[in-house]
């Protein structure tokens, strides 16, 4: 690699990061990412006129549940899966 492309490519690699985090904020999107997966989940929207951000309400009766607002739970989340997860064995080692 030239040392021309290497220095575009580390300007661009920053620019890059920060106008997906910008994406991902203005959209109401939770990125976390880690060694065995990437997910992108949606967030609450602050401004919604059902929750008001707090993403769901309790239902009355005996056993009271929360209810997930649509301003969330109807959003589509996307998961990348990197390495697999260790497999917990049959029988202890022991």
């Amino acid at each position: 690699m030239r040392p021309r492309n290497a220095l575009l490519l580390a300007a661009a690699v920053p620019v890059a990061v920060t106008a997906a985090a910008v994406a991902l904020k203005a959209g109401h999107w939770r990125l976390y990412a880690d060694r065995h997966r990437i997910e992108i989940t949606a967030r609450p929207r602050p401004t919604c006129p059902h929750c008001h951000g707090d993403g769901g309400w309790w239902t009355g009766g005996a056993f009271p549940e929360r209810e997930a607002c649509g301003c969330w739970s109807d959003r589509r989340e996307l998961r990348i899966r990197l390495l697999p997860l260790p497999g917990w064995p049959d029988e202890p080692p022991f």
